[in-house]
């Protein structure tokens, strides 16, 4: 399998180690505010690097002892069937792994977690768990990717022996402050919650550019709306 993108090492990506990053190219999902365009869709020539996982396997056994963990991200990595045999590779390298989802593919998710492939899954949450207005913060989105999205709400939310984190990109033109808490209520009893403020830099849509994030005043309060709920929020601020 082939990575769209390769970092070889962050400080911020799995909480408390350092690790490689991986992106996968590809997405079922046409969020407006998404900051990652270019790895939505296969691009037309010149097409970029790609990275191979034989290179990435030689580099990470290079690196056991400086890294401690790999962090897979895109796009959407469960769309690419293949998926699963690199982090088993991975993990035989004694790697830590955690990915990142939209949680389209719950029963992707749910076979890597039973496998013991992952050690921590951050699932973006994209608005109240209504059909119509994920629909809206979601550009598209078919009925049973919805479906699936709510059955890895279900799956991650009661699992124990996985570190789980949901996050929510708050945008001022699809979120209120009503609409976080309500996320929040859906996932009560979660570890965490992670409030990122919305970066206009770079979107899929060009009239998101022109949206002013709302003010870390306001993340911190919608976060205090959300405490009630989940056992631990955090806010990522631009």
């Amino acid at each position: 399998m082939e990575y769209a993108g390769f970092l070889k090492q962050s400080l911020v990506d799995y909480p408390g180690e350092i690790a490689a990053v991986l992106f996968t190219r590809g997405c079922n999902l046409r969020c407006p505010f998404c900051h990652n365009p270019d790895l939505l869709i296969k691009p037309k020539n010149p097409a970029p690097p790609a990275y191979d996982i034989e290179k990435i396997i030689d580099f990470l056994a290079q690196r056991q002892g400086f890294i401690d963990a790999v962090v897979i991200s895109g796009g959407e990595p469960t769309l690419h069937s293949q998926l699963k045999d690199d982090i088993r590779r991975i993990k035989d390298l004694g790697y830590l792994v955690k990915l990142d989802s939209n949680g389209t593919n719950s029963t992707m998710l749910e076979e890597m977690v039973r496998a013991g492939l992952v050690d921590y899954i951050a699932m973006d949450i994209k608005a109240p768990l209504d059909y119509k207005r994920y629909l809206q913060a979601c550009g598209r989105l078919s009925s049973s990717d919805f479906f699936q999205v709510r059955n890895s709400v279900n799956l991650l939310n009661h699992l124990r022996d996985v570190q789980v984190e949901f996050r929510t990109t708050v945008v001022p033109l699809l979120h209120t402050p009503q609409d976080i808490e309500d996320i929040a209520r859906y996932i009560e009893g979660a570890d965490r919650y992670t409030l990122q403020q919305f970066n206009p830099r770079v979107t899929l849509d060009p009239a998101y550019g022109e949206v002013a994030p709302f003010s870390k005043e306001k993340m911190a309060e919608m976060a205090g709306l959300c405490a009630r709920y989940v056992k631990e929020v955090r806010v990522v601020n631009i």
